[in-house]
C-alpha cells in the first residue's frame, strides 16, 4: 500500500476535565495544540448524578473526577474559543445526558454554529449504570424513554451526532468476562433499538440504527480482546440484519470508541502501567476489521490519583507513535483467515448468543438487571480470587514485587491535586448565576419540562429551552425525579453465589469465636458515602465478608455520612467506607465527627480507595483504624484485620 493509500488514524482523545470549566477549557485547548483530534469530556459526579454543586451530596465531590457544569454559563466557559462546529466531542454523561446535550446545543447556537453539522457523542447508557457505574437517577423504564428522546431528537435535528453510546467499558471493570461483556452490551443495544423502532418511520429506522455506537474496554489479554472486538462486529451485524431487518451494510457497521482497562493498572510499580496500556491499545487497533473509531488511554498513574497534564500527554504520544510512525495503517486486516483467531471468535460468539437468549427469556436487558448484576459480582469475585491465589500473574503485585523507587513520582507525589478552594468558588459562581438570571423565565421553562415529562412528550425541546432560560443541572434533574421517581440499583451481593471455600476456614473460625464473645454475629457495615458509584471494591469486600461468616449490612451507593451513622447505630461492630472519587478527606471527616457526636467513636472505621499516603495519614489522624488502597489486594488479610479490630483474642486463638 502506498503512502497515499494509508488508512486515516482513529480520533485521538484524552479523557479530561477537572476543577472548573475555565481550568478544563485551558486543558482542552492545550491538548488540542499538542495534536489531540477530538475532545472527551469528564464531568464531576454531582453533574453526572443531577445535583448542583451546593447540594449536600455534592460535598467534597465538586471538580474531583471531572468538570462541574451547573448551567449554561459553565458550558459556555468550558468551550470558550473552541468552535463546536469544527470539533468532535464525546461527553461521558448518562442520566443527565439530555440536559448536558441541551446545554451543548445552546452554546453551539450562541457560537453561530449550524446545529445540524455538530459531531460527537453522548454516552447515554443507563443500563450499565445500574450494573456497574452507579450514576443513575430514575428507574429503568423512564430512563430508557429518555434515551429514546435524545436519539429521536438527534435524528431529526442533529443527524451527525451519536445519541447513544452502549458502554461495555464499565462492565469489564465490574468483572465481566469477554462473553458477558459481549452479551450484556448487545442486550442493551437491542433494548434501545426496541425503544426507538416505533418513534420513526419504518424506512428511517435503519439510518437511526446506524447512529448507535459503542464504547468498549480492552484488557491485558490482548489476543482474546481483539477476538472479542471481531465478535462484536459480527454479532451486531447479525442482530441488525436478522432481528431488525436492516439490509444496508452501511447501517450495520459496528462503530466504537475505546478506553483501555483502568482496572488492571497497579499502584505497585506504576511505571509498568505504560506497557499495559500500550499492549491493551493493540487489541483495538491491530485488526482493521474491528479497529476503534476513537481511542482514549488512561495515564500510567491513574491507580494513584488524578493524572497531571504531562501524564496525559505521554498517553496521547503513545497513540500518535502507533498511528503516525509505524506502518500499521498501510495494511489490510492482519488476522483474516487465521484459524486460531477464527476459532476463538466463533467460541466467543456462541457463548454470547447463548447468554443473549437467556437475557431475552427474562424480558431483555431491563428485565434481567438483577440477574446480570449478580453474575458480574460473581465473575469479579472469581477474578479477584485468581489474583490472590497467584493463578493470574500481575507483575509487581503477586510476582516480582521487589522494586526500585520510581523517579516518575516527583515532589507532587506523581498526581495532580485539585485545589481545596475549588468547591466554594464553584458554589459562589452558582449563586451569582441564580441571582442574575430571569427567575420567571426559568420557572416557566421548568414547568414546561415537567409537563413534557408527565405527558410522555420528547423532553429535548423543553430541555433546550431550560438551558437558554438559565435553569441549573439540579433543577432539571429534580423535575425528572419528581415525575419518574428515584431508583436504587441492586447491589448483586445477596444473590451472587460463591464457590470460594479454600483458605477461609481459619477466618471463619475467628469470626465464630468473635461472635461468641460478642454474644451475636459480628456485624460489618459497608458504606459508600458521597456520589462515587464505583461499587466493585465495596461489593467484593461485602461478598468475601459474607463468605467468612459475618453479618453484612450493605445498601449500595450514594449515601450521606448521616445515613451511614444512622445505620451504624443499629448494631454495627465495624464500619467500612469505600471512596474512589478523591473526596475521602471531607467525607470521612464529616462521618467521624457525626460518629463522635452520637457516641459511636468506639466502633472502628476502615476506609478503602485511591488514597495518596499523605491523605492516609490525615485519615488515621482523624481516628480511622485502617486505610486500604489498590495495593491491598489480598481480601483475606482485610477480613482478618476486621476481626482483629473487633476482638483481637479471636484471631490470636486461631
Amino acid at each position: 500500500m502506498t503512502e497515499m493509500q494509508k488508512d486515516k488514524p482513529w480520533l485521538i482523545r484524552t479523557y479530561a476535565g477537572h476543577s472548573t470549566a475555565k481550568a478544563s477549557n485551558a486543558l482542552y485547548r492545550g491538548n488540542l495544540a499538542k495534536g489531540q483530534t477530538g475532545l472527551s469530556v469528564a464531568f464531576d459526579l454531582p453533574t453526572q448524578t443531577g445535583y448542583d454543586s451546593d447540594h449536600v451530596l455534592a460535598k467534597g465531590e465538586v471538580g474531583k473526577v471531572g468538570v462541574p457544569v451547573c448551567h449554561l454559563g459553565d458550558m459556555r466557559a468550558l468551550f470558550d474559543e473552541i468552535p463546536l462546529d469544527q470539533m468532535n466531542t464525546s461527553m461521558t454523561i448518562n442520566a443527565t445526558a439530555p440536559w448536558l446535550l441541551s446545554l451543548y446545543i445552546a452554546v453551539a447556537e450562541e457560537q453561530g454554529a449550524d446545529v445540524s453539522k455538530l459531531t460527537g457523542t453522548v454516552q447515554n447508557d443507563l443500563i450499565k449504570e445500574y450494573l456497574s457505574r452507579g450514576t443513575y437517577i430514575c428507574p429503568p423504564k423512564p430512563s430508557l424513554r429518555m434515551i429514546g428522546d435524545v436519539a429521536e431528537y438527534c435524528y431529526h435535528h442533529v443527524p451527525k451526532w451519536n445519541p447513544m453510546n452502549v458502554c461495555s467499558y464499565h462492565l469489564q471493570e465490574a468483572g465481566a468476562t469477554p462473553e458477558q461483556e459481549l452479551a450484556y452490551a448487545l442486550a442493551t443495544g437491542v433494548a434501545v433499538l426496541e425503544e426507538l423502532r416505533p418513534r420513526v418511520a419504518e424506512e428511517d429506522f435503519p439510518a437511526l440504527c446506524g447512529r448507535i455506537s459503542f464504547f468498549v474496554n480492552a484488557g491485558i489479554r490482548f489476543v482474546t480482546e481483539m477476538c472479542k472486538m471481531r465478535a462484536f462486529v459480527d454479532l451486531w451485524d447479525e442482530i441488525l440484519q436478522e432481528r431488525f431487518g436492516v439490509e444496508n451494510p452501511k447501517f450495520r457497521r459496528f462503530r466504537y470508541g475505546v478506553q483501555v482497562n483502568s482496572l488492571g493498572l497497579t499502584e505497585q510499580q506504576p511505571e509498568n502501567n505504560v506497557y499495559r496500556i500500550l499492549i491493551e491499545m493493540l487489541a483495538v487497533t491491530l485488526s482493521k476489521k474491528a479497529r476503534a473509531r476513537a481511542v482514549q488511554l488512561p495515564a500510567w498513574n491513574e491507580a494513584l490519583g488524578l493524572p497531571r497534564p504531562w501524564d496525559q500527554q505521554w498517553s496521547m504520544r503513545m497513540q500518535q507513535i502507533l498511528a503516525y510512525e509505524t506502518d500499521l495503517l498501510e495494511y489490510e486486516d492482519l488476522f483474516d483467515g487465521n484459524p486460531a483467531v477464527d476459532a476463538r471468535v466463533e467460541t466467543l460468539k456462541e457463548a454470547a448468543r447463548a447468554e443473549l437468549a437467556n437475557i431475552d427469556s427474562m424480558g431483555g436487558a431491563i428485565g434481567a438487571i438483577d440477574y446480570m448484576k449478580s453474575r458480574l459480582v460473581e465473575a469479579n469475585a472469581d477474578r479477584v480470587g485468581r489474583v490472590e491465589r497467584g493463578e493470574t500473574a500481575v507483575v509487581g503485585v503477586n510476582r516480582w514485587t521487589e522494586s526500585e523507587p520510581s523517579p516518575l513520582m516527583g515532589e507532587d507525589g506523581g498526581i495532580m491535586v485539585v485545589d481545596a478552594g475549588v468547591e466554594q468558588d464553584q458554589i459562589d459562581r452558582l449563586n451569582a448565576w441564580r441571582a442574575e438570571r430571569d427567575d420567571a423565565a426559568a420557572t416557566r421553562a421548568l414547568a414546561e419540562l415537567r409537563a413534557a415529562a408527565t405527558e410522555g412528550r420528547n423532553i429535548m425541546p423543553a430541555s433546550i429551552d431550560c438551558a437558554k432560560a438559565g435553569v441549573t443541572t439540579g433543577e432539571w434533574a429534580a423535575q425528572m425525579r419528581a415525575v419518574h421517581g428515584e431508583y436504587r440499583a441492586p447491589t448483586g451481593v445477596s444473590k451472587a453465589v460463591s464457590n470460594k471455600t479454600e483458605g477461609l476456614d481459619d477466618i471463619r473460625a475467628a469470626v465464630d469465636a468473635a461472635s461468641d464473645r460478642l454474644g451475636r454475629r459480628l456485624r460489618f457495615l459497608v458504606g459508600k458515602p458521597g456520589l462515587d458509584g464505583h461499587s466493585n471494591g465495596a461489593e467484593q469486600i461485602a461478598f468475601r465478608a459474607r463468605d467468612c461468616g459475618m453479618e453484612i449490612d450493605y445498601e449500595g451507593i450514594r449515601l450521606t455520612p448521616h445515613q451511614i451513622v444512622a445505620a451504624a447505630r443499629e448494631g454495627a461492630h465495624v464500619v467500612g467506607l469505600s471512596i474512589l472519587s478523591g473526596s475521602h478527606v471531607p467525607l470521612v471527616e464529616d462521618l467521624m465527627e457525626k460518629m463522635r457526636a452520637e457516641g459511636l467513636d468506639g466502633i472502628p472505621v476502615i476506609v478503602g480507595g485511591i488514597i495518596p499516603e499523605e491523605d492516609a495519614k490525615r485519615l488515621r489522624a482523624m481516628g480511622v483504624a485502617r486505610v486500604y488502597t489498590p495495593k491491598d489486594f489480598e481480601l483475606n488479610t482485610i477480613m482478618r484485620d476486621i476481626v482483629t479490630l473487633v476482638d483481637p483474642a479471636a484471631v490470636a486463638a486461631e
